[in-house]
């Protein structure tokens, strides 16, 4: 059997400069030297301060020297570009976060200069097939700066040449601003006299380079009056391991992160794309015993270290949040495939470094945002994850809190405070641990598990004790806000589940009967149809403007309705007790007016829950095997009753938002802003033209027993403009209401795009503004109050305005 080997789209054409390593079993000969390039003890001083590992690193006062071994030219290297001093504004995010994506470099010799290349895996070819050298010719690799050599190793092993340029000038590809930023804050250059090298250091498998980069700008994100941005970067040079792991197909009913590829030496007839997951390399070391059905250790297990600057009463939630994870890899077949210890102290192991990639760890970032992330760093040809560092920002506790109080104050006594128990807390940390890990072993969102737990379900302290809140804590399932205080539900959040275990399963178990990718996949796709059709095993992927209502964010159930309708209860039970359970000795309303603000957010959630149902399309992941189809409408009663919903629970003034033992204590004004932002980001979002063209285009599939654009546009007139019928005053609330639609009307009227301009929707935006036109004459003459009276003349001459050629 022929040994694939997968290659860089822009391997060198350099052939005759390749490496200076001894080949053919003859020993490194010294090259020949040129008047530029000196001996080594004149550029390596016994002044300079050296350390070695990947490759060897040279300190002489300011200037730093990289000494690259011969065998180390020409392979790949993956460079991973983060900040690590962040400035307050300048992005979302802290100390850790990448500011490019990670790419792959080499080293290369041509003459007497050191070319930096940057690599790409996009397009492969086996070395052994013809078209390989297509593919080498056809994707050239970028030279993104040249070096001259200053001397040779010792003993003509290697390469020095100086590295300050690559980290002191502005170079695109490890630097810090997007191009955004740089138009944002009206970025004039970067001052190589203000950017220096802070520190380089060599470990065995990495180099760790930080540097600061200053810039010129005039609209800077902090500190505006110094004309300055200063950001540390950390780069980190990573070795690729010789042999790149076995590859794992991706599967769409399966949420991974991946990566593609154009692999040209695939026998078909067009160029085939396959697409890989991302997981970590883990090995049995006992491959008999695994085939026995035993449990067996991995060679190299995962590891993660906690922080030291974690504080000390999160440390043990953090652990267990790792560990979770085991008992999903015992499905797989392995045990202790996962764990998490202190890192060392420095009298244990003085060389210790986070920034060692040998070491994964859980960073702990003093910053105000609110929010963790668990990114990984992997090997772009076979998808192997080499290391992780989670970003674990102090903040998170607050939106944990605000979050938690929210969701289950009504039905929770602990969650009835500003600061929580620790224990709470805790269990609050370790959920949200567990979910980030997840994402370093290589899984994504998955937004369509909590479909699997019907409402009842929800409702159950046995279920939920059992179960949490959904079969997946990839998925946003917080917390539960459907119990009702007469259930006697206990467990509030979700755990690691039935769709957690398999979707390990499905990356990391071994099949030691396929010596290849492709071998794989008949065997993963028994796997996956073993399951099809049990919402237990479901994925369904993150969408920022979700088509499918079975698949967001936030929600719980099978039903957005139902579940928001009690969610909405717990709410109404929150509002008069939120002085009371705000309050702190000595302290002013800051918090009263945080958590009442969480209750308008929490409010939307549910607006949005319940409206991305009209128009909605569910998809369920199938492939050419299997029976079915894909995408299905959601039924037309599914969308009346959502419709129903929005108007029963927000168009109509929900009066009992309106607090006036809260308000008086948190502002002079702001309810009716307020109020108006969360009912006119509602209707437009009803009118998004991508919902109309799908109303429109279902009618068209399926004729009238779908829910059509006609049945929209006059539900919601009827919703919006119920006074009209029944003579009665308007209030303040519904004024404003009721300007919005106008506006959104005449916004629809005004659409130029040729697919919104060449369907329904002008039509029947003008049809509406026609008939309630037609009813406003006759509705001004009944109405009583003065100031409805005055709004619906006002109204009127609006729509006259609208109707003028």
């Amino acid at each position: 059997m022929r040994r694939s080997l997968y290659f860089v789209i822009l391997l060198s054409l350099f052939s005759s400069v390749y490496s200076l390593s001894a080949q053919d079993g003859k020993e490194n000969k010294k090259p020949k030297s040129t008047n530029k390039i000196k001996p080594y003890e004149e550029v390596i001083t016994d002044k300079a301060v050296s350390d070695d590992g990947l490759f060897t690193v040279h300190k002489m006062g300011s200037k730093y020297y990289f000494e690259i071994p011969n065998d180390l030219l020409e392979r790949e290297i993956l460079i991973v570009s983060r900040i690590s001093g962040f400035v307050k504004n300048m992005a979302f995010g802290g100390a850790g976060m990448k500011s490019r994506p990670q790419q792959v470099i080499r080293w290369q010799r041509k003459d007497d200069k050191i070319l930096l290349r940057s690599v790409s895996f996009n397009s492969v070819a086996s070395e052994e097939d013809p078209v390989y050298q297509s593919v080498l010719n056809n994707n050239f690799e970028p030279i993104v700066m040249a070096f001259d050599i200053k001397a040779f190793s010792k003993d003509s092993s290697g390469l020095i040449f100086e590295a300050n340029p690559l980290f002191t000038t502005d170079v695109e590809m490890i630097g810090a601003l997007q191009p955004r930023q740089r138009k944002s804050f009206e970025i004039k250059s970067l001052d190589k006299s203000r950017s220096l090298i802070s520190s380089i250091r060599s470990f065995p498998q990495n180099v760790e380079v930080r540097h600061v980069l200053t810039y010129k700008g005039n609209k800077l994100p902090d500190n505006r009056v110094t004309g300055t941005l200063s950001v540390e970067m950390n780069q980190s040079f990573i070795l690729l391991p010789e042999e790149p792991m076995q590859a794992r197909l991706y599967d769409s009913r399966v949420g991974y992160y991946s990566i593609n590829q154009t692999d040209y030496s695939i026998d078909e007839q067009r160029a085939p794309e396959r697409r890989y997951i991302t997981r970590w390399r883990l090995e049995p070391k006992d491959p008999a015993a695994m085939a026995r059905g035993e449990l067996v250790e991995p060679t190299n297990p995962i590891v993660y270290y906690i922080d030291p600057a974690t504080p000390k009463q999160w440390v043990p939630y953090l652990k267990q949040g790792v560990e979770d994870w085991q008992k999903a890899f015992e499905a797989a077949g392995f045990k202790n495939a996962i764990m998490a210890k202190d890192a060392p102290s420095k009298e244990e192991n003085p060389d210790w470094s986070p920034e060692d990639v040998r070491y994964s760890v859980i960073r702990y970032i003093t910053t105000d945002i609110q929010n963790a992330q668990g990114p990984h760093v992997h090997d772009p040809r076979s998808g192997e994850i080499l290391e992780s560092d989670i970003l674990w920002y102090h903040n998170i506790l607050k939106l944990l809190r605000n979050w938690f109080f929210i969701q289950t104050a009504a039905i929770n006594p602990e969650a009835r405070g500003v600061n929580f128990k620790k224990e709470i807390m805790g269990e609050l940390v370790r959920f949200v641990a567990a979910h980030e890990v997840g994402h370093t072993l290589g899984l994504p969102h998955n937004m369509g598990s909590s479909v699997a737990f019907p409402v009842d379900s929800l409702r159950s302290p046995s279920f939920t004790a059992k179960h949490g809140t959904a079969p997946s804590i990839m998925d946003y399932a917080r917390f539960n806000y459907v119990a009702q205080p007469e259930d006697g539900v206990k467990r509030y959040y979700p755990a690691i589940g039935t769709y957690d275990i398999w979707s390990i399963v499905y990356g990391y178990k071994p099949i030691p009967s396929a010596s290849s990718s492709e071998a794989e996949r008949k065997v993963l796709n028994g796997w996956v149809k073993e399951r099809a059709g049990d919402p237990l095993y479901r994925y369904g992927a993150q969408r920022r403007n979700p088509v499918d209502p079975s698949s967001q964010t936030e929600d719980l159930s099978d039903d957005a309705v139902a579940a928001s309708e009690l969610g909405i209860a717990n709410l109404k039970r929150i509002i008069p007790n939120l002085v009371e359970w705000s309050s702190e000795e000595a302290k002013p309303y800051d918090q009263l007016k945080e958590l009442y603000g969480q209750v308008y957010s929490q409010l939307g959630r549910y607006m949005r829950h319940v409206g991305t149902n009209v128009g909605g399309v569910y998809e369920y992941r199938k492939t050419s095997d299997e029976q079915g189809i894909v995408f299905t409408p959601v039924p037309k009663a599914k969308q009346q009753a959502a419709v129903r919903f929005l108007d029963k629970y927000l168009f109509q003034t929900p009066h009992w938002l309106i607090e006036s033992d809260v308000l008086q204590r948190i502002e002079s004004n702001g309810l009716m802003e307020r109020l108006r932002n969360l009912q006119v980001q509602s209707l437009n979002r009803l009118f998004e033209a991508p919902r109309l063209h799908r109303l429109s285009e279902a009618q068209a599939l399926h004729g009238n027993g779908t829910y059509t654009l006609l049945n929209l546009f006059d539900d919601t007139r009827q919703s919006v403009w119920g006074e009209l019928n029944s003579n009665a005053s308007i209030d303040p609330y519904r004024r404003n209401l009721q300007r919005a639609y106008i506006d959104k009307m005449e916004e629809l009227m005004k659409l130029e795009k040729a697919q919104d301009n060449q369907s329904d929707i002008k039509a029947l935006a003008r049809q509406q503004l026609e008939l309630l036109y037609a009813m406003l004459k006759g509705a001004i003459k009944k109405q009583k109050e003065e100031l409805s009276k005055y709004h619906l003349i006002d109204i009127k001459a609006r729509i006259e305005k609208i109707r003028r050629p």
